[in-house]
């Protein structure tokens, strides 16, 4: 049951405060909340969370990213809980919210996309053998937010008929296939309905229209790459996410996350 503190200088943009993995979870109870944002994903076992006035169960592979200061208690549910967790620090870890959003907790789960558990073991398996690289750190930190961004729709009524019909293949279909020519159309044909009625269904199960959540997966993928290649150019950047023409991209960036590309980057690099 290892637990590691401060794995590298706060004075980078993110990174990482505390982290552990297959602990054996005793009872919490935070009156006032933890100071750092804090994930906690069930290894084993089933967890129980009292939060925000709700309770909510996390089971195996699904986790929790904590706003700062927000009051909860968590424990087994039966028998044997095992958990991991990571609470992030760093120069811009006051403005996590931006990137994760306002909310007090976020739900999300393990996908075969990016496994937060496998995330959190490979660290520790690199700080126990004197592998950690600070600025990489930086970047994984942010990487692992922006996922829990990206993948905080699973916890929206994913057994429903409609969403799994509908909605599910085409999330699916812009997961595997954003770098190409994807349009609504193209998207509605692949489940065989009107754009209207599947822009309908995104905005009952996910509070956005098909273009709009195509579009927001896009500029998620391009801050990723953004940050973790700055080997890349802009127009590179641009393509890979769908956008082979530079000006579009960047106008488009622009207005969905308020800088240009290349400001974003610099704004983040640069810090390193």
């Amino acid at each position: 049951m290892p637990i590691y503190f401060s794995l590298s200088p706060h004075n980078l943009p993110l990174t990482v405060d505390s982290i552990g993995n297959q602990w054996n979870q005793e009872h919490v109870r935070r009156a006032r909340g933890y100071p750092h944002y804090h994930w906690l994903q069930t290894n084993r076992g089933v967890g129980e969370i009292d939060l925000s006035g709700k309770r909510l169960v996390l089971p195996q592979g699904c986790g929790i990213l904590i706003a700062p200061f927000v009051p909860h208690v968590y424990y087994s549910k039966e028998g044997e809980w095992t958990t991991s967790f990571v609470t992030f620090a760093g120069e811009l870890a006051s403005g996590i919210n931006k990137i994760v959003g306002y909310e007090p907790y976020i739900l999300a789960q393990d996908t075969t996309e990016f496994s937060f558990q496998n995330w959190i073991d490979q660290t520790i398996a690199c700080y126990e053998s004197h592998q950690i690289d600070p600025v990489r750190l930086s970047i994984g930190c942010y990487s692992f937010l922006i996922n829990i961004q990206r993948l905080r729709k699973y916890r929206v009524f994913t057994h429903h008929p409609l969403y799994q019909q509908y909605v599910a293949p085409v999330i699916k279909e812009i997961e595997t296939s954003y770098s190409e020519d994807l349009t609504v159309c193209r998207l509605a044909g692949t489940v065989y309905v009107t754009p209207q009625y599947l822009s309908r269904l995104f905005h009952r199960f996910l509070g956005m229209s098909t273009g709009m959540f195509l579009r927001n997966f896009r500029m998620n993928k391009a801050k990723e790459l953004l940050i973790t290649h700055p080997e890349l150019e802009i127009q590179q950047v641009g393509y890979r996410v769908g956008y082979p023409d530079a000006s579009h991209f960047i106008a488009v960036f622009r207005n969905t996350i308020g800088n240009t590309p290349l400001e974003f980057r610099q704004m983040h690099i640069s810090k390193n």
